[in-house]
């Protein structure tokens, strides 16, 4: 090894061998959450944005929960078991709204929005077929962050939270076709499946999606003769091959869909699009062809519904005959089975909480978590959303461009 002081002091001037600083890791500060967990106000609402189990793993990692009393009595939770998780219970919803974090399954209402003071966060579902303007003007005048939990990703793209509550709602949908076409709710008296020697019933599913799916699987579970169409060959394809066994698809093509329709005794509404509404691809005219008695469930209905003739319906009075055809149009399907879906939710949400306290806030986690970032729909006042700007005539910014560097 050459170690002439002259070749070395060259070197040096050169700058080759001027001495740098060390880089220290620096920790991320962690910081605790104030999470406020209302009752939800909506009609025959009874999931819980999250279930003592998650309040019990949350508060063991240094974070602060605060729930309205019989909050989760929709899922059979009591305000014990909550309490005994560590949860503070509070007598009314003015104190939970003025968490930093606000955690609810429904979007907020006109009054619940007038609770928070402002610069808070807002952890809720996006309905935007039912969005009104009042309350989205509300949040940008206080400064709100609002995150619409039906359109946060995962590390593989994938909404998550959709996905979970889709393979509800697909199951679900055909338990309640079954029970609608049957004689004790004024059906055709059908059973939904087949035996020996009988037609099985005909079931006709719009969507290949997660809700496609599940309702697939559970109408061919109880031995129905299911077709399945959708816009997109690559989901029949994989719908099929995930389901590991030969049905009927086809692409979504007007004078086919009309013909499986029309002979149809059950059809599902399965179609979602990752942007706005749902396209509607079922005409009323289609509908005029389809047998008497025969039934309709719109699950797609939270995003605008895929069939010309739906409305939004409630689990009070849930169906309406139209053209001779039974339509079952509730947006929230999920409710039906509120505990699972409870846990459904909680269980996908307890990890970004988690993330969330460990980065040092929900800002953080916005500019770290892409899959997060793509939820956000109004931050701190601004709405980032292109599709609510554009049907509300609002002023929006890309979320990239309010964030550099991300």
């Amino acid at each position: 090894m050459n170690t002439d002081p002259e070749l070395l002091k060259k070197l040096i001037q050169k700058g080759n061998l001027l001495p740098q600083e060390e880089m220290l890791e620096v920790a991320r500060k962690k910081g605790s959450l104030n999470i406020g967990i209302p009752k939800e106000t909506s009609f025959q609402e009874r999931r819980v944005a999250l279930v003592p189990e998650t309040v019990s793993l949350l508060v063991a990692n240094g974070h602060h929960v605060k729930i309205e009393t019989k909050a989760g009595i929709g899922a059979n939770f009591s305000d014990r078991e909550y309490s005994e998780a560590g949860a503070e219970i509070c007598q009314g919803p003015s104190e939970i709204y003025e968490c930093n974090i606000v955690f609810k399954v429904t979007p907020p209402s006109d009054e619940e929005v007038d609770l928070m003071p402002g610069n808070q966060t807002l952890i809720s579902a996006l309905q935007i077929s039912i969005q009104p303007k009042a309350v989205l003007t509300k949040l940008i005048r206080k400064k709100i962050t609002a995150i619409a939990w039906d359109y946060i990703r995962d590390e593989d793209g994938v909404f998550s939270l959709v996905r979970t509550v889709g393979e509800i709602a697909g199951n679900t949908s055909i338990l309640i076709a079954g029970e609608l076409i049957s004689s004790f709710a004024s059906g055709k008296g059908m059973m939904l499946g087949g035996i020996a020697g009988v037609q099985p019933t005909e079931v006709v599913i719009i969507g290949a999606g997660t809700v496609g799916e599940f309702a697939t699987r559970a109408a061919l579970g109880l031995g129905a003769s299911v077709k399945v169409f959708d816009n997109r060959l690559s989901k029949l394809r994989r719908l099929q091959n995930d389901i590991g066994k030969r049905v009927y698809t086809s692409i979504i093509q007007p004078k086919v869909l009309a013909k499986a329709i029309k002979r149809a005794d059950i059809v599902i509404g399965a179609l979602r699009s990752n942007v706005g509404k749902t396209p509607c691809v079922v005409t009323e005219m289609m509908i005029q062809d389809m047998k008497s008695g025969s039934v309709i469930v719109d699950v797609s209905i939270d995003q605008g519904g895929c069939f010309e003739t739906s409305r939004i319906t409630n689990h009070d009075d849930p169906t309406f005959i139209k053209h001779g055809v039974t339509h079952y149009c509730v947006p929230n399907i999920a409710s039906r089975v509120s505990r699972t879906a409870s846990f459904a939710i909680s269980n996908i949400f307890s990890p970004l909480l988690l993330e969330m306290g460990d980065c040092g806030g929900v800002v953080e986690l916005i500019r770290s978590n892409q899959g997060f970032r793509n939820g956000v729909y109004i931050y701190k006042g601004i709405l980032t959303n292109e599709v609510l700007g554009k049907v509300f005539d609002l002023n929006y910014k890309d979320i990239h461009l309010i964030l550099p560097g991300i």
